[in-house]
């Protein structure tokens, strides 16, 4: 249909828009198919077009309003997937509110911690949510706005039905005015590298996000996604996607049933799917040991963390020829920063990869601009203060662009670490990793700052050195440590492997494992391999290694 109205424009920069559009563009094409518990409790999927979300989140907006969550107002928002998740979100939006998103997998003394930080007035969550919010206090400071999405239990506050009918009456559009300054939403990290944070966007940071992704993958409106991270579902109205809601627990990826997964891909015909390394290892596994190939899927999206290269070469087994894998790299203060597709990963680059340069993460995604500089342990004022390190040399990446967030809520001192600014005023972010540019203009990834194994004679980046071991074929993952004080520290290398081994196999990979470390220069003072039952990762993608856990099991360990 043709649309009089634009949107991310100074006038109409509020992200809910996006949705609006869609809904005049499209008002009939199904925005979300999503699981929905039948008769006899049996699950079924069930459907809302673009006009039927809109005017439900418009609804939600009205009720808002009338209930007391107006403009500003920060809303702790923790909904499971589905329906009333993304009508809720862009309903806040719509409402002016500030929606407060929290990784519920990240423990309940994190989660109640990040509460307090927020201070939301508001609480909109499932029943279970409202007990936890009850019994273990959670912003009980703060929050005097209760919505249950269920029966609320003499919990306080109204439910998503009696919400909907304060917002039921007849009237125009709700959309509120915003300045793309304004802030739109608190982001937490997962904590999965530091305590987690809340990270502030505004409304320019969404609005760019939303064009970055478009641009730099093609996306189209029209196509079927299957997003199985929520917080990447919430691009997809914005993007005119059909969404796929998955029927899985979103805080265990690895843990899903791929013959789930396959079914609603084929039944759907979804094109583009976004998951996490972990899901991608299971989903791939499944589908090449069982002679599937998703007929349907012309682009696959992961982030979180580095993906190995084995799980790309099993999920382009799991494709056609002419489909594409994407591993974009960034994080929740700047995302995306660059990006790779499968088809640019050759065996010069393998090989690279295997012997210990890190793992490319791409070029700069337009129109971001993308630094290497000295490590420091100081914060910075200006750009001008750091120096830049270059061409094929380690440093700190740090990075600027449109989708660049410029604070961290109620963390001052985390902001002064993390951002500064240039002689144009452009904040720039810094990534904690270790990257290195090469002279194609690409960047690699090597490790995370604050996982550097410092010795005294050389300095170990985790991924580099990993990526050698983890050829091996005996091992799920490896991880390097170091041991003892940061200029004196002892590198392990820690392993997990597939299965228990005997005593004979068990010499043997250790064995395999110290001839490796020896044949390259960079892991050559590796002398020590501790075996482990099973890593510590990320609650959120389940594929980011707690080091700093195993740096700490490694000390008794040796100890001992």
């Amino acid at each position: 249909m043709p649309v009089e109205k634009a949107w991310n424009t100074e006038e109409l920069s509020n992200v809910a828009s996006a949705l609006s559009l869609q809904a005049r563009r499209q008002p009939n094409a199904v925005a979300i198919h999503y699981p929905k518990s039948g008769a006899f409790r049996k699950q079924h999927y069930a459907s809302c077009t673009y006009q039927e979300l809109n005017e439900l989140s418009d609804c939600y907006a009205r009720g808002l309003h009338e209930y007391g969550i107006t403009p500003g107002t920060r809303t702790a928002l923790m909904l499971t997937p589905g329906l009333d998740f993304f009508a809720m979100f862009f309903a806040l939006f719509k409402a002016g509110a500030v929606p407060v998103l929290i990784d519920p997998g990240i423990g309940m003394k994190p989660l109640k911690q990040c509460l307090a930080e927020a201070e939301p007035k508001a609480f909109i969550g499932v029943t279970k949510a409202h007990f936890a919010r009850k019994m273990l206090g959670w912003a009980k400071e703060s929050c005097e706005l209760l919505v249950s999405a269920g029966p609320s239990f003499g919990l306080g506050g109204i439910n998503l039905k009696k919400l909907k009918e304060m917002g039921a009456t007849a009237g125009e559009e709700m959309m509120y005015s915003v300045k793309p300054d304004d802030m739109a939403a608190i982001l937490f990290t997962s904590g999965s590298t530091g305590v987690p944070k809340g990270v502030v966007y505004r409304h320019r940071h969404f609005n760019a996000q939303v064009e970055m992704l478009k641009s730099a993958f093609n996306i189209q409106p029209g196509e079927v996604s299957l997003p199985t991270f929520p917080p990447f579902a919430l691009f997809d109205p914005a993007l005119g996607m059909t969404t796929i809601v998955p029927d899985m627990d979103p805080t265990r990826p690895a843990d899903a049933d791929p013959e789930k997964l396959v079914r609603v891909i084929n039944e759907y015909k979804v094109t583009n799917i976004f998951g996490s390394p972990a899901l991608l290892n299971t989903l791939s596994r499944y589908c090449v040991e069982n002679k599937i190939r998703l007929e349907s899927v012309t682009r696959v999206i992961s982030a979180g963390a580095a993906v190995p290269v084995s799980t790309i070469r099993r999920m382009q087994d799991s494709l056609y020829r002419d489909a594409e894998i994407h591993t974009p790299y960034g994080a929740t203060e700047c995302l995306p920063v660059s990006s790779i597709s499968a088809s640019e990963i050759d065996d010069g680059m393998i090989d690279q990869i295997e012997s210990g340069d890190g793992v490319c993460v791409g070029r700069p995604t337009e129109p971001n601009k993308v630094r290497i500089i000295k490590i420091s342990e100081m914060g910075f004022n200006d750009l001008s203060e750091t120096t830049e390190m270059p061409f094929g040399m380690p440093g700190e990446i740090i990075v600027s662009g449109p989708t660049c967030t410029d604070s961290y809520w109620q963390r001052d001192a985390d902001t002064a670490m993390a951002k500064f600014s240039d002689e144009e005023g452009n904040t720039w972010h810094r990534m904690g990793d270790v990257g290195i540019m090469d002279g194609s203009g690409r960047l690699w990834y090597c490790g995370r700052v604050s996982q550097r194994v410092e010795t005294g004679q050389e300095t170990l980046y985790a991924d580099q050195c990993e990526a050698i071991f983890n050829q091996h074929p005996d091992l799920v993952r490896s991880a390097v440590v170091g041991v003892g004080t940061r200029g004196r520290q002892t590198p392990v290398l820690c392993i997990e492997v597939a299965g228990k081994l005997s005593p004979v196999d068990t010499e043997r990979v250790h064995f395999d494992l110290l001839q490796l470390a020896q044949a390259h220069s960079i892991t050559r003072s590796i002398r020590t391999v501790l075996f482990h039952p099973g890593f510590p990762v990320d609650i959120r993608h389940n594929s980011k290694i707690g080091r700093e856990e195993l740096a700490a099991w490694a000390e008794k360990k040796m100890q001992s």
